[in-house]
């Protein structure tokens, strides 16, 4: 009985936090929580709770950026990204766990240099890019438990910012979140313990979410750009490390 009220407690606080911190720069969610769910839950049921959290987190962005939304970018994202996360879900099997997170992490710091050049040339990515971004992004959601950091440069070198960039970027990957946990559902990996687990800590992500609005109009692009890229390269080594542990 202690120990249940422990991991109420403690999960309900880093869900509070983990929802301030991804509800300002549209990520970290994961990074924050998947630690004390591994502990708690164990490598394997943390995973589908993992995945209804973030359905609620994302979800409470969308709520919070409904008007500034470009749901075109989200249409076209998810035309590859829902069948490339069936497949990525189903495969996850035959590769090597560790050597996807290393090559995500080191990705994505490389991805900070290469998006202030592709700044620099006024390179941007056009709407019919993100079909080929969806079809990426969501074939490494079926394999790892967040991406949310990797498909940051992306949308932003589309040119969303801030509140737009937090509620598109949340419509689109929800799509993709569904058809996830559609696919752990079929694998016998999502059960009705895993559904209620995750609104529980869910609930008070998004209670975080709804804080984070005040933060974010309260940054400049400027700001909010460096603050991106500074939490992409902690996000970064994080994913290495722990891709060892």
């Amino acid at each position: 009985m202690f120990e249940l009220i422990l991991a109420s407690a403690v999960l309900g606080v880093l869900g509070l936090l983990a929802g301030i911190f991804g509800g300002v720069i549209g990520f970290g969610t994961a990074i924050i929580l998947m630690p004390a769910l591994v502990y708690f839950y164990g490598p394997v049921q943390s995973i589908p709770v993992m995945a209804i959290i973030s359905i609620v987190a994302n979800v409470s962005r969308i709520f919070l950026w409904w008007r500034l939304i470009d749901w075109r970018v989200c249409f076209v994202y998810s035309l590859t990204a829902i069948p490339a996360v069936v497949l990525g879900a189903n495969t996850i099997v035959a590769l090597n766990a560790t050597l996807v997170q290393v090559i995500l992490g080191t990705f994505l710091i490389l991805l900070i240099p290469i998006r202030r050049w592709m700044r620099q040339q006024n390179f941007v990515l056009h709407l019919w890019h993100m079909a080929f971004v969806g079809a990426f992004i969501g074939y490494l959601t079926g394999i790892v438990a967040t991406t949310g950091a990797i498909n940051t440069p992306f949308f932003l070198a589309y040119g969303l910012s801030k509140g737009t960039f937090l509620g598109t970027e949340a419509a689109s990957t929800l799509s993709i979140l569904f058809a996830k946990g559609i696919v752990f559902h079929g694998l016998g990996l999502l059960d009705s313990t895993a559904i209620i687990q995750g609104l529980l800590i869910g609930s008070s992500v998004l209670v975080g979410s709804i804080f984070s609005k005040r933060i974010i109009l309260t940054l400049s692009e400027r700001q909010f750009l460096r603050l991106m890229e500074l939490v992409m390269l902690i996000s970064g080594v994080l994913i290495i490390v722990m891709a060892f542990k």
